[in-house]
């Protein structure tokens, strides 16, 4: 009975430090390339970049993302899925450091490596949380996708002011976010060497699963993944300059930035929350989708009601992202399909945001304005919103869909 009470208590405490682990990760998935946009104004003029370059500066994380994700499950197949995390804790530690010296192209390599590292985690926490938490996926989802959330918020609102009292400027505001990765890795170093002996997962048979590329219902979980990301990712690198462009100051346009990151993590919990409660998913991800078709074609149209937008814009967001991962799990038979679901998405959804910002700005440059590229983008959300319709029905990728 004692040892029973032992074990309990010794799960117990494992449990805690794997989540304070998902937790610890989560921090550093969005706060170094979200606070890009809340400065890219001034990093534009210091780097005299046009509206495009700027755009692919703040889409470089997702073109890596698209790059990298596919290779994530094998390297960690190799490597064990701990050590992998921690190496792109590291990575991403040595890419924020790099993007903010004074160097010629080190701001172009920096990113890069950024993208490459949050690639990395971006597809392993879902295998992580699989791994740990299965019988509380959506939860555990949501409360490590609002931790990402409330840290891009506390970046959005204090990197505009950081800039602006520093001699270094946005390069010392882009370069603090170091010390959150610094944090993570030494705090989970001692866990990655325990967890070194934890072998019998490892040894377990690979239970035989269709692959995501051949199904249809993969396609469709995939194109949700990358359509929401548009919308995220474009909202991240130009809501600052839309406002700002409309004679919005740059620490208010970084605070409400901040604002909709902290009315996303709300929304995350929520939808983590509520997702398992009705029979599918097609309501809450076409109405979230609807709501991101609301808050472009909002700020193309009636630019004044610039929060209620911003309000609308952060529960659609907040709600998207927790409804993708969790596809991931929902619409698969095993842990293993789900890594190769995550995987998948995230490449090729991610290749699709990655268009995203650098669109947005082409077309901006094109038309001279905001309203054509918000227009656009309106229409991809509403493809979104059907689309919901689709991954939200009730079925897993099996031999047919």
């Amino acid at each position: 009975m004692l040892a029973t009470a032992r074990n309990s208590q010794d799960r117990t405490v494992r449990f805690g430090f794997a989540f304070i682990g998902v937790l610890l990760i989560a921090v550093n998935l969005r706060v170094s390339f979200v606070s890009v946009g809340p400065v890219l104004e001034n990093i534009s003029g210091d780097l005299q970049l046009s509206s495009a370059a700027a755009g692919l500066l703040t889409g470089l994380p997702l073109i890596a993302f698209a790059v990298f994700s596919p290779v994530a499950p094998r390297i960690a197949s190799r490597l064990g899925l701990d050590r992998t995390l921690w190496l792109s804790l590291l990575i991403l530690a040595v890419g924020i450091v790099l993007r903010s010296l004074p160097v010629p192209g080190f701001i172009w390599l920096g990113t890069v490596l950024i993208g490459l590292a949050i690639a990395f985690l971006n597809v392993l926490v879902p295998s992580l949380v699989k791994r740990d938490f299965p019988l509380r996926v959506s939860q555990v989802t949501g409360s490590y996708t609002a931790t990402q959330a409330a840290f891009a918020a506390i970046g959005a609102a204090v990197v505009v002011p950081v800039a602006q009292m520093s001699p270094a400027g946005w390069r010392l505001a882009l370069g603090i976010w170091v010390g959150l990765a610094l944090i993570a890795m030494a705090v989970l170093l001692p866990w990655l060497r325990r967890h070194r002996l934890d072998t019998p997962r490892a040894t377990m048979p690979e239970a035989p699963h269709r692959s995501p590329w051949a199904s249809a219902l993969g396609w469709q979980v995939t194109i949700f993944m990358g359509l929401q990301s548009i919308g995220f990712y474009v909202l991240m690198a130009w809501l600052p300059s839309i406002e700002q462009s409309r004679g919005i100051p740059a620490t208010t346009a970084g605070v409400h930035l901040s604002v909709f990151l902290l009315i996303s993590v709300f929304a995350s919990l929520a939808a983590g929350g509520i997702i398992h409660r009705g029979v599918d998913q097609r309501f809450v991800s076409f109405m979230s989708g609807a709501l991101m078709f609301v808050t472009f074609l909002g700020l193309a149209l009636v630019p004044d009601l610039i929060l209620l937008w911003i309000l609308l814009g952060a529960i659609g967001c907040g709600s998207l992202i927790v409804i993708a991962l969790s596809l991931f799990s929902l619409r698969t038979v095993n842990h293993l399909q789900a890594a190769s679901l995550s995987g998948m998405a995230q490449s090729v959804g991610y290749g699709l945001g990655a268009v995203g910002p650098v669109m947005f700005g082409g077309l901006r440059d094109v038309s001279g304005g905001w309203t054509l590229p918000l227009i656009v983008t309106a229409g991809i959300m509403a493809v979104l919103a059907g689309t919901g319709l689709l991954v939200g029905r009730d079925h897993v990728i099996r031999g047919t869909d």
